[in-house]
């Protein structure tokens, strides 16, 4: 007897390392995100691609905060699953993880059509730090892994168009102000696993969209995709049109062939069946399959050289094999953002299932017999088909909650009233985070914290920038005004706004250090060195005046954000007096992690004392939140010897010295 559909909750134990706290800080410039030009653009651009890769770039990341607050200390930990099975498949969903499918597992064959990390290891890929790697991730937002990436997702069972349940998870993403929704389902008996995706814009002005849905697979296998040529992008920030599936010499559709680190965006023919496969040398693999709303498809490796072979075992652990990624998005590539139009929506159908077809041999013909086995196996009119059935079902209302995301979206419907079916965001989310905008947006005044804390997150949306402008001017809610009005682009208004809160202030650090950020962007970095050490200064008299108990997860996480970015803020200008100050007051348990080892370092190597330097790196110390493309170990080091650089030093992920 056939296994009818089912939704279930699961606990998955795995080997994980603990997120840690959110950074305090207002982040106010953008972290540095691997995915921009440098230089001009190519010859021979279509002309919508080239509007697209100007449209609306992050100026920063507000309202959302860096997640910076991870180590690289594993034990078991339980994570809540909810799975989606039938006879044929068994999809396992993290929703407090961004909805990631973390399994995809063909049940009459036992093969899992995923690359599963067995870990759960936070690494800085995400447009604000957190990520990790494996399976399929839902990519919102902007230019990157989305902010979603480690955050929960609502989710609840809703009617499939067959009648059975389908599984969906919704959420607002933040730095767009976009609701959107993603809905699983896997008819009765059903080797594909459909998923319908909605994107909504409840705004009446345009706003820039991006999407890319990222499936991990093993690494040792062929991809194929209906393309002869494709844009290549790497971390040297270039754009150029190359031949599928091998230019100079190598065959680029095989993960391993190549020694860096790239991307490939494929240029797939208008009218031809959008789809890419991952096809191991038995002939069997992963193939997803769309909707032409969602045109993009793309390869990324990891490629051969050291580089990218100390982050495979960096993101996972020793003897996992490695994976690449096949993607699919809105936008030829991940440069681009799509503009969607005022209370208008995107939607699409993907198809995630298994394929069997013959990987070797010519390009062309091999190509052409992967295409005919997944029309065989899932005709393009049945994909088409079961979109027109789902879009009948996407206003369905949940039922109950099997998980809850945010309470952002429930402040945001109820500033503007917004009825949104299908995806509910009532007011019982609310929590603590929220409840001072709702208490603003009741009595138009802002309420200054119950108890001595950090500054909160900061909303930056015109509509709540408008109502901190009317609010009454006290030194708090001036604080959260410079912010909006920061990410407004009227700097010069931001920095009137905090240093009017400066004279009133029960503490300066959060206003001294937002001055500071301005400083820095105006080029003033000796002004700006005063301010972070006037900062760090006052955060000392703070917490010894005000919280002499302070030892805290939150005060520590205050405490090495600000302490981090002082020291680099004087380290610049050459003030290693102050420096040196800076790191003394650090708790010690701060200066021990790795990102301070090497700032410690950097510091020795200021005062002239280079041996205690090299000594710090004969530590063996690991940067938890090392950023995708950050070569700063690589550079550190060769100040210290020209010895080559310890393998397990080495995460360059370009060509050439570091």
């Amino acid at each position: 007897m056939a296994l009818v559909t089912r939704i279930r909750r699961a606990v998955l134990t795995l080997p994980a390392a603990e997120p840690g706290p959110d950074n305090p800080l207002p982040p106010l410039r953008p972290l540095d995100e691997v995915h921009r030009l440098d230089g001009p653009e190519p010859s021979g651009m279509p002309p919508d691609m080239a509007r697209r890769l100007g449209l609306a770039p992050l100026r920063d990341l507000l309202p959302v905060r860096v997640r910076d607050g991870y180590d690289r200390m594993r034990a078991p930990r339980r994570l809540d699953a909810l799975v989606i099975e039938n006879d044929r498949l068994r999809a396992t969903v993290l929703p407090g993880l961004g909805g990631r499918v973390v399994s995809l597992l063909h049940l009459p064959t036992g093969r899992e059509l995923l690359y599963r990390n067995p870990v759960f290891q936070p690494a800085n890929f995400a447009l604000n730090g957190a990520w990790f790697s494996g399976g399929i991730e839902w990519n919102i937002g902007a230019t990157g892994h989305t902010t979603l990436s480690c955050a929960p997702l609502h989710a609840a069972p809703v009617p499939a168009p067959d009648g059975g349940p389908m599984l969906r998870l919704w959420e607002w993403e933040r730095l767009r102000d976009l609701p959107f929704q993603v809905d699983l389902w896997l008819p009765d008996g059903s080797d594909f696993l459909y998923v319908g995706v909605r994107i909504r814009n409840p705004h009446d002005r345009p706003v820039p969209t991006y999407w890319w849905s990222n499936t991990a697979v093993p690494e040792e296998v062929r991809i194929l995709v209906p393309a002869d040529e494709a844009w290549h992008f790497g971390h040297e920030r270039r754009l150029r049109r190359v031949p599928v599936p091998s230019y100079e010499g190598v065959d680029r559709s095989r993960p391993l062939a190549g020694p860096h680190a790239a991307d490939y965006f494929y240029e797939i023919p208008d009218g031809r069946r959008r789809w890419i496969a991952a096809l191991g040398a038995d002939g069997h693999g992963l193939v997803q399959t769309s909707t032409d709303a969602l045109r993009g498809r793309k390869l990324f490796v990891w490629g051969s050289g050291p580089g990218g072979r100390r982050w495979q075992r960096w993101l996972t652990e020793p003897g996992t094999g490695g994976y690449c990624e096949i993607q699919a998005g809105l936008a030829r590539t991940q440069l681009e953002h799509v503009p969607l139009d005022a209370e208008g929506e995107v939607s699409w159908l993907e198809a995630y299932g298994p394929l069997d077809a013959p990987a070797e041999g010519e390009w062309g013909e091999a190509v052409r017999g992967a295409a005919r086995r997944l029309e065989t196996a899932l005709p393009r009119a049945r994909v088409e088909a079961a979109y027109a059935a789902w879009r009948a079902h996407a206003d369905a209302e949940p039922g109950e909650l099997l998980a809850t995301g945010s309470g952002w979206g429930a402040l945001d419907v109820l500033h503007g009233n917004r009825k949104l079916p299908g995806t509910p965001f009532p007011e019982s989310t609310l929590g603590e985070a929220q409840e001072p905008w709702r208490e603003l947006l009741r009595t138009g005044a802002l309420p200054a914290p119950r108890r001595a804390q950090p500054p909160g997150e900061t909303l930056v949306a015109p509509h709540w920038r408008d109502l901190l402008e009317s609010a009454p001017a006290d030194p708090h809610t001036e604080y959260h005004l410079g912010v909006a009005q920061w990410h407004a682009g009227d700097r010069a208004q931001a920095v009137r706004s905090w240093e009017r809160a400066l004279p009133g202030a029960a503490a300066r650090w959060p206003l001294l250090r937002c001055l500071a950020v301005a400083d820095q962007e105006d080029g003033h970095h000796d002004r700006a060195a005063d301010r972070y050490a006037a900062a760090f200064d006052d955060l000392c008299d703070h917490l010894r005046r005000e919280l002499p108990d302070a030892d805290g997860e939150t005060w520590t996480a205050v405490r090495a954000a600000l302490g981090r970015e002082s020291l680099r803020a004087l380290l610049a200008v050459r003030r290693t007096a102050d420096a040196r100050a800076v790191w003394e007051r650090l708790p010690p348990a701060v200066r021990r992690r790795g990102r301070f080892r090497l700032l410690e370092a950097e510091l020795l190597l200021a005062e002239g004392r280079g041996a205690e330097a090299r000594a710090v790196f004969d530590t063996d110390f690991e940067i938890a939140d090392l950023r995708e493309g950050e070569d700063v170990l690589g550079r550190v080091w060769a100040t210290l010897t020209d010895e080559p650089l310890p393998a397990h030093y080495d995460f360059r992920m370009r060509p050439g010295p570091a």
